[in-house]
């Protein structure tokens, strides 16, 4: 069985864009087969929203899309940085603040930003906010 890949997608509130990025992952690797390969979560560096409902004109416009989620936000937890094996954060003041939480080399390098993995975004790109 394949290495099983714990994956966390942070923003400042985990109520727009890492709970849309999380399931929208989890929405494509369940269309290809992966999803058995994948733990997901999201969550936010700002403690302002924890225990809000995600985003309501996020999930319609994701619905529309096929993607169906739904979720309240919760705060990135200092412990997520050893048990999450990558974590990608929206944009650069939240991976700041990640990367200052990180206490070791090892975890601050599991901590980039999303767009880096976007052919069209580059290494300092940030996932706008709505």
């Amino acid at each position: 069985m394949a290495h099983i890949r714990r994956i966390g997608f942070v923003c400042l509130g985990n109520i727009g864009r890492s709970p849309l990025a999380e399931h929208l992952f989890r929405h494509l690797a369940r269309q290809m087969g992966l999803d058995d390969r994948y733990e997901l979560t999201s969550a936010g560096t700002s403690s302002r929203y924890i225990g809000y409902p995600y985003d309501e004109h996020m999930m319609r416009l994701a619905a529309r899309h096929g993607v169906r989620y739904q979720g309240f936000a919760r705060r990135f937890q200092r412990s997520e940085l050893e048990s999450l094996d990558l974590i990608l954060a929206m944009d650069g003041q939240n991976w700041a603040v990640l990367t200052a939480m990180a206490g070791t080399p090892d975890q601050q390098e599991k901590i980039h930003l999303l767009r880096e993995y976007d052919p069209q975004g580059g290494k300092f790109a940030a996932v706008p906010d709505p």
